[in-house]
């Protein structure tokens, strides 16, 4: 039961850090652009100074993946905690909004 609830808060916290990231990538380094005007490298920059102040887990594919958390899902209080950032990383995928949202 304990290593649950830990599990539980641990991916909550995640999918918050996460969407939060997203945000601060399109409201401040786009200035609210679904894209940068200078294409990829925006990623690639940021994923060196990430990984170097604060270590794994900020490939340039998992910031892009970050950007489209925050962009699908803008309201954060849309974010269920019931699946994991690797959940949304596959919805991703999923063209069809209905489909996505099912």
């Amino acid at each position: 039961m304990a290593r649950e609830n830990v599990s539980k808060a641990v991916n909550n916290e995640l999918l918050l850090a996460y969407w939060n990231i997203g945000r601060i990538i399109i409201e401040y380094e786009q200035a609210g652009a679904n894209k940068a005007a200078y294409g990829k490298q925006l990623l690639k920059t940021l994923s060196k100074e990430l990984t170097r102040e604060l270590g794994k887990g900020f490939s340039r594919s998992n910031l892009q993946n970050m950007r489209l958390l925050y962009l699908i899902y803008p309201i954060c209080q849309t974010v269920t905690v019931k699946l994991s950032f690797t959940h949304y990383c596959e919805l991703f995928t999923v063209s069809d909004i209905n489909a996505r949202d099912f």
